[in-house]
């Protein structure tokens, strides 16, 4: 037991020693830097030996006792320029003022050469020496430029001055990011006296140039007024023109509407006295049409009526006539047949319907009682007398019809109830 504690207790020991030399010697880079292992050879890409390793960005180990490690700050250097008394191409002393943004390069060769000059050396130290550099660079930029080229065209004055520096500064391991001037003057007032005449200049070519304007601006305007009068004359004849050809078009037009309503109008006279015509056919076609129906027709019908009517009335007529000739012809038959016997023979077929025809006027007689009223006297009078009268019917009756077809009809009954022929009177 004791031997195992001793033993993690060990193993804790190193695991502890580990970690502690891992947190020791491991080193991070960040971007804006460079980390330097010193204190092993290498061999750098273009076969130079070196005695130091370089980390960029990332991390490494510094193998302990064996490598020294330092940190470079690549971060931009801010530096103000500022020179006095630089004579420029022509011999005019300018002041120029300026600022510049160098910082130390951050890749091979250049890198090795500001490993060699400012490792180790504080940041004020680096940013007096790129300044030193940078206006001496500047004394020898002005001296072949002239101050109008310097003053004028401040571009062209700082390429040129990026161009001189930049081999300076690569050397030291530099590298010049921007550069900017920022003023140019000098003491003699050379400068002064060119703006004066330029100035001068300006303004006389700008007094020239307005009174050219103005000159200018005059004509053009009488030029304009010209033209805007003329422009105006012909407006005012397109104007007068445009009107007459409206009042034509308009007068032309009036008429072709006068006209057409004219015509319009006829048409639609035409049109309605048509329809109107139309309707009163119609009317008279309706009241022939009623008139047909109410009178023509029923008259018509009444006149075939009447016509069916007298042709059944007078075939009944013919008929009857026919029928009676027939009649007639089969009596004449009979009588010529029978002779003398003939008269006597038609009256007895008669008697029959004579005598339907008396009962028939006796039936509709009604008596509901009778009255005989005798006299008193004893003499054939009341009863005896009514049954008399109704004896005497007879022999009465027979006697009316000799006397109106001069046939003796009691003889002939009599002769026939005898079985002898019917006498004849003239």
């Amino acid at each position: 037991m004791e031997m195992f504690l001793t033993f993690a207790l060990v193993f804790a020991a190193l695991l502890v020693v580990v970690i502690i030399i891992v947190t020791t010697n491991l080193f991070i880079c960040q971007p804006n830097e460079v980390i330097i292992f010193s204190g092993r050879k290498r061999q750098t890409t273009d076969g130079r030996a070196v005695g130091y390793r370089v980390i960029k960005g990332g991390r490494a180990f510094r193998i302990p006792l064996l490598e020294k490690v330092d940190r470079l700050d690549l971060r931009t250097i801010p530096l103000e320029v500022s020179i006095t008394n630089a004579y420029s191409k022509g011999g005019i002393p300018l002041s120029v003022q300026g600022i510049a943004n160098i910082k130390i390069a951050g890749d091979e060769p250049l890198l090795g050469n500001a490993l060699e000059r400012f490792l180790g050396i504080p940041l004020a130290e680096i940013q007096d020496i790129a300044k030193d550099t940078l206006e001496g660079n500047l004394r020898g930029v002005l001296a072949t430029l002239t101050p109008e080229e310097v003053n004028e065209d401040r571009l062209k004055f700082a390429q040129s001055l990026i161009g001189e520096a930049d081999v300076d500064l690569q050397k030291l391991g530099l590298v010049l990011d921007t550069l900017k001037i920022q003023n140019v003057s000098d003491d003699v007032g050379y400068l002064d006296a060119i703006g004066r005449k330029s100035t001068a200049t300006v303004l006389k070519e700008a007094e020239i140039a307005e009174a050219e304007n103005r000159a200018e601006s005059q004509e053009k305007s009488a030029e304009a007024r010209r033209r805007g009068e003329v422009a105006e004359a012909e407006a005012q004849v397109q104007i007068v023109d445009a009107q007459n050809t409206l009042r034509v078009r308009k007068a032309e037009l009036e008429g072709e509407g006068s006209a057409a309503e004219k015509r319009a109008a006829q048409v639609a006279r035409k049109v309605e006295v048509q329809a109107e015509q139309e309707v009163e056919q119609e009317r008279l076609a309706l009241q022939k049409r009623q008139l047909e129906i109410e009178v023509i027709e029923p008259a018509r019908a009444d006149r075939d009526a009447a016509e069916l009517r007298a042709k059944g009335a007078a075939a009944n007529i013919l008929e009857n006539g026919l029928a009676e000739i027939e009649v007639l012809k089969q009596k004449n038959e009979v009588w010529t047949v029978a002779g003398p016997n003939g008269k006597e023979l038609l009256l007895i077929q008669m008697l029959p319907n004579l005598v339907e025809q008396i009962t028939a006027m006796a039936k509709d007689i009604k008596i509901d009682h009778l009255a005989v009223v005798d006299s008193g006297h004893g003499d054939q009078s009341g009863l005896p007398a009514v049954v008399n009268q109704i004896g005497t019917l007879a022999p009465a009756l027979f006697a009316s019809i000799k006397a109106t077809t001069g046939v003796d009809l009691a003889s002939v009954l009599a002769a026939k109830a005898d079985g002898q022929g019917p006498t004849q009177e003239g």
